[in-house]
């Protein structure tokens, strides 16, 4: 069987329902909000950075980030269906987000626990000084 065809898209509005079934299907559900419609639609709405992953009319995957596009760009949600792991759609979409946010801009994200050996795999740089507030709730 051939690799799908992925069309890698900017210029899709996500609905929550779309969004959320994506999460479910790979591996972020269980660090993201899924049962919160309001904050999954804030999300969407306040991510100014959006690309997505279609195999014909099914969405596979989503870079959701905040950029300034000049200086940096924070990649807050990288999603995949699981279906569809490991045919190199999470390293396009992370070129797509990068190209989207300005190239000149550091891309730079918080790996899952289960996702900290891919990134360097895809040749992105660790970085071991990262301090962060966690959440009120």
């Amino acid at each position: 069987m051939a690799a799908p065809q992925i069309l890698y898209r900017s210029d899709v509005k996500l609905t929550v329902e779309a969004f959320t079934d994506l999460l479910k299907r790979s591996t972020l559900a269980a660090r993201r909000p899924v049962n919160n419609p309001q904050a999954i639609q804030s999300m969407l709405d306040h991510g100014n950075v959006l690309v997505t992953a279609w195999d014909g009319e099914t969405l596979v995957g989503i870079s959701r980030a905040l950029s300034d596009f000049s200086f940096c760009c924070y990649l807050s949600d990288l999603a995949v269906d699981e279906a569809y792991q490991k045919q190199g759609i999470g390293k396009q979409l992370i070129e797509e987000t990068h190209k989207v946010s300005g190239e000149q801009t550091m891309l730079l994200l918080l790996a899952a626990p289960a996702a900290q050996e891919y990134y360097p795999k895809i040749g992105m740089k660790r970085f071991e000084h990262c301090f962060f507030i966690p959440r009120k709730s």
